[in-house]
């Protein structure tokens, strides 16, 4: 017995080092702190503009496109706008306009109207929004399309939401990048739609993972932060098919932080109503990355 103990304890130490999902010590106060980070995005897929929520995305064509609960409308909205046919969008030069029929009134930006109102055109900003009821929606814009993207605050979705099953926190996958700046440069991103439109990528993240060096492509939204949409080798299999989604500090000093405990679904992982872009060709990550949201389960 004496002379196999020691075997057994050899055996574990190796079994051990061999297992590349082991944890190392973190920090309590770190988990504390991705923790919270989780529990407010989870209130914000909850929210009223997350989401959780979204009842449909209807394109637009040309000419007008008619609205209502009614079977034989253009675009079939759900029972709870109560009217059959509510009335139409019309879509010419990149301009859309919603007509009310008589007698029905809505809410725009949270005043009430009737008849006709400009919905959309080129130089928009921010997009008016419409309400009936729980219903809620407005115009968006992907390329050379228009489409009516609706949310149900009634959603079942909210109600069946129960979470996202993570990765227990591990500081292993929080590492420092060099930051290789790229300025005014941009790099094609499609999207699920099949649309490719360039987008600013001001710069590379350069770091070691695994042993490994990586270079991932960052893009700027025009926020505090840059915007990572980058896959890897756990991709189908515990994490969404098409790639997760990841935003970081913009750099200070030349670096920035890279924290894949932060790692989220994208859009798509919730609704099929989405229009996700998905990671381009050099954000693809061959190892696997144990951190961030797993794929998330519809119920």
């Amino acid at each position: 017995m004496k002379l196999r103990l020691p075997l057994l304890f050899w055996f574990f130490v190796l079994a051990i080092s061999c297992n590349p999902r082991r944890e190392v010590a973190t920090d309590p106060a770190y988990v504390k702190e991705v923790d919270e980070w989780h529990a407010h995005r989870v209130e914000s897929l909850k929210g009223p503009n997350g989401w959780l929520n979204i009842a449909g995305l209807f394109w637009l064509r040309d000419g007008m496109n008619s609205f209502g609960k009614g079977k034989d409308n253009t675009l079939v909205f759900p029972e709870a706008i109560s009217f059959d046919k509510a009335g139409y969008f019309s879509l010419e030069n990149g301009w859309v306009r919603q007509t009310l029929l008589p007698g029905v009134t809505l809410t725009l930006n949270g005043s009430p109207v009737s008849g006709t109102q400009v919905v959309f055109h080129p130089d928009s900003t921010r997009q008016p929004v419409m309400e009936f009821g729980s219903l809620r929606w407005f115009i968006i814009r992907r390329d050379t399309k228009y489409g009516v993207r609706l949310r149900d605050l009634n959603h079942p979705d909210l109600q069946h939401f129960s979470g996202i099953d993570r990765y227990p926190v591990d500081a292993r996958w929080k590492v420092t990048a060099r930051w290789e700046e790229t300025p005014g440069r941009t790099i094609p991103i499609t999207n699920v739609l099949g649309q490719t439109t360039p987008q600013p990528a001001p710069g590379v993240l350069v770091f070691t993972l695994e042993d490994k060096e990586f270079r991932l492509d960052a893009l700027d939204e025009g926020g505090d932060e840059l915007f990572i949409i980058f896959s890897d080798a756990t991709n189908t299999r515990e994490t969404y098919g098409a790639g997760r989604y990841l935003y970081v500090p913009k750099p200070r000093d030349g670096v920035v932080t890279v924290d894949f405990n932060r790692a989220e679904n994208p859009p798509c992982a919730f609704t099929e109503f989405a229009t996700c872009p998905l990671p381009p060709a050099q954000n693809v990550m061959d190892i696997p990355v144990y951190a961030g949201e797993k794929e998330y389960k519809h119920h």
